[in-house]
């Protein structure tokens, strides 16, 4: 069964047990709003690349914010998720999942698990979806909604991300959802040949980076910077 197609039937099984099956669990309404978020907000802003925006339609972004603020879900800007982490605006993770240009087959490490709405758009992409978290409650929560959801290709880690996560490296892509103060070299030495990484570089709580970084086949690195953008800072030991 297709992760999405799991999904759908979780959701299904959810609404039975509540007596809520009649309601749908207003996913008519979600998924048009699901709809007029990739058409408005994405589309129109240049991402292109089919398989990303298919998973952007497929992933039920109301699963991964705070119940509180359901409402706001497909609005494109980023949510307060707790202990100070927020989930990114829809365009930034359709952006960043496009720039990374890595598709069926394809093993993707994450840094910055946060709700796991990154992790589960690539997941609908990739082969396999590795992804660190170094608040733990974030952690446990992300962990047990990919097994909900049926994201059975999402590994979840506490910890900090980073030194990377070395024993399943090296990595078709590297994506990095919160700002370093500067590119960490272990997550360098795990891309693979011709991979890319996308990261958000400058200092914390002001205007960063989102920076391109690219091996080629013969080990060279180029790095170069596509936009402003503003995330929360990357913490742990550096």
């Amino acid at each position: 069964m297709r992760r999405t197609s799991r999904i759908w039937f979780s959701l299904w099984l959810v609404c039975s047990a509540h007596g809520w099956a009649d309601q749908s669990f207003d996913t008519e309404r979600f998924a048009q709003q699901r709809e007029r978020m990739v058409r408005e907000t994405i589309e129109t802003r240049d991402v292109t690349d089919e398989a990303t925006l298919r998973a952007m339609r497929a992933v039920l972004r109301h699963e991964f914010v705070d119940p509180a603020r359901i409402r706001e879900a497909y609005a494109d800007r980023p949510l307060p998720i707790g202990y100070g982490q927020t989930i990114s605006q829809p365009y930034i993770v359709a952006l960043m999942t496009e720039l990374l240009q890595v598709g069926e087959g394809d093993v993707v490490l994450e840094l910055g698990a946060g709700s796991g709405y990154q992790a589960a758009v690539l997941a609908e992409i990739v082969d396999k979806v590795y992804t660190i978290e170094i608040v733990p409650e974030l952690a446990e929560l992300s962990k047990s909604r990919m097994e909900r959801l049926g994201y059975d290709n999402v590994t979840v880690k506490h910890g900090d991300g980073y030194f990377g996560w070395p024993e399943h490296a090296p990595f078709d892509g590297i994506i990095v959802t919160a700002a370093a103060t500067h590119i960490p070299p272990p997550l360098v030495e795990q891309m693979k040949p011709g991979s890319r990484m996308v990261i958000p570089v400058g200092p914390p709580m002001q205007v960063q980076n989102l920076m391109l970084v690219e091996k080629n086949e013969e080990g060279q690195v180029r790095q170069r910077s596509v936009l402003p953008v503003r995330f929360v800072p990357l913490t742990g030991e550096r």
